[in-house]
């Protein structure tokens, strides 16, 4: 289960044309490479994946039993150097 700041979702809507409600792909079973990063006290994960064709970038952590999407976005530089190397 998946859960967001609906305006953060609305704002990176509106900003990048990206819809939280679309992260999922990431999660769906297709090549992924997971990074674990920390923000003050809370571990997050940087999840890279191909959809439609271009890398995207899903920030997120866990929150009880659902994963919350902090930011969705193409990937960076070196995410894609990262997902190529693993996934080619």
């Amino acid at each position: 289960m998946f859960e967001w700041d609906e305006k953060k979702r609305i704002r990176t809507l509106h900003e990048r044309n990206l819809d939280f409600r679309d992260a999922y792909q990431a999660f769906d079973g297709r090549p992924v490479i997971h990074v674990r990063a920390r923000r003050n006290e809370e571990e997050r994960f940087v999840s890279t994946a191909e959809i439609e064709g271009k890398l995207y970038t899903v920030v997120w952590t866990w929150r009880a039993e659902n994963q919350r999407i902090i930011s969705f976005r193409r990937a960076r530089s070196g995410e894609e150097r990262a997902y190529r190397k693993v996934h080619g």
